[in-house]
C-alpha cells in the first residue's frame, strides 16, 4: 500500500482538487483500490466522494478529521487531503504517514512567500531529510505568459526538489468537482490540455524517483 499526501500550510491552494483528481486517476486509469483520507475539516474531498456517481470506479473515503484513519486491507493507494495551517507536531505526524508529498503552489507573491517558509520547515522533517518521504511541487491554477506565473516558475525551479507539473486555471476542475469525477473521467476532447499537463505529474508519481529510498 502506498500513501500520497497533498500538503501545503496555506489554504485555498487546490489541495482537494489535486487529491480527488489523483484518486480518480488511480481508480479509473489504473483500476486500483483507492482510499481518500480527508484530514481537512472543510471536507471538500468527502463532499466530492458523496457526489460521485455509482457507475464510476469506487473510491472509498474516511473523514479522518473526526475519526481514526484505518485503511481497508485491500487498499492499493491512499490519498491524504491534508488540512491547512499545519505546523510543528501536527506536520510531523502527517509526514510520517506519507511515502510521497505533493505541494501545490499558487501564482501570487503571498503564496510564494508562504511556500518558501513551509518548504523550509518540511525539508527539516526527519523522514524527508532521510529521503524516506519524497516531495515535489506543482504550480497550480496558473495562467501562462503572465508576469506572476513567470515569478512562480522561477521560484519553483530554484528549489532543490522536483518541480513536476504546471496545472492551468480552468473551469474543467470545477465541473468535475461538482459531478464527483476527475478530469480523467471526462470527455477527452474537452480536457485534452489538462490531460497533457497531468501527464508529467502522473509520470513522476509512477517513477522510482517518487518513492522512498527504503522502497
Amino acid at each position: 500500500m502506498r500513501t500520497i499526501m497533498v500538503l501545503n500550510s496555506k489554504g485555498g491552494c487546490g489541495k482537494s482538487t489535486i487529491a480527488t483528481n489523483l484518486a480518480s486517476y488511480f481508480a479509473y486509469e489504473l483500476e486500483l483500490n483507492v482510499l481518500i483520507e480527508d484530514f481537512d475539516p472543510q471536507g471538500s474531498s468527502s463532499e466530492w466522494l458523496q457526489a460521485r456517481p455509482e457507475y464510476y470506479p469506487e473510491i472509498k473515503g474516511i473523514k479522518a478529521w473526526e475519526s481514526k484513519a484505518i485503511a481497508p486491507k485491500n487498499t492499493d493507494i491512499v490519498i491524504i487531503d491534508a488540512p491547512a495551517a499545519v505546523y510543528g507536531k501536527d506536520m510531523t505526524a502527517l509526514v510520517r504517514r506519507a511515502d510521497t508529498i505533493l505541494i501545490p503552489v499558487l501564482p501570487s507573491p503571498i503564496d510564494i512567500r508562504a511556500a518558501t517558509h513551509f518548504i523550509h520547515d518540511l525539508l527539516l522533517q526527519g523522514k524527508v531529510s532521510r529521503k524516506q518521504t519524497r516531495i515535489a511541487v506543482i504550480a497550480n491554477r496558473v495562467r501562462e505568459n503572465t508576469r506572476v506565473y513567470h515569478a512562480l516558475e522561477k521560484f519553483l525551479k530554484s528549489l532543490k526538489i522536483p518541480f513536476i507539473a504546471t496545472l492551468r486555471d480552468t473551469q474543467n476542475y470545477i465541473r468535475s468537482a461538482e459531478a464527483g469525477i476527475g478530469i480523467f473521467e471526462m470527455a477527452p476532447s474537452s480536457v485534452y490540455k489538462d490531460l497533457e499537463q497531468w501527464a508529467s505529474l502522473t509520470r513522476w508519481i509512477r517513477s522510482k524517483r517518487s518513492l522512498p529510498e527504503s522502497a
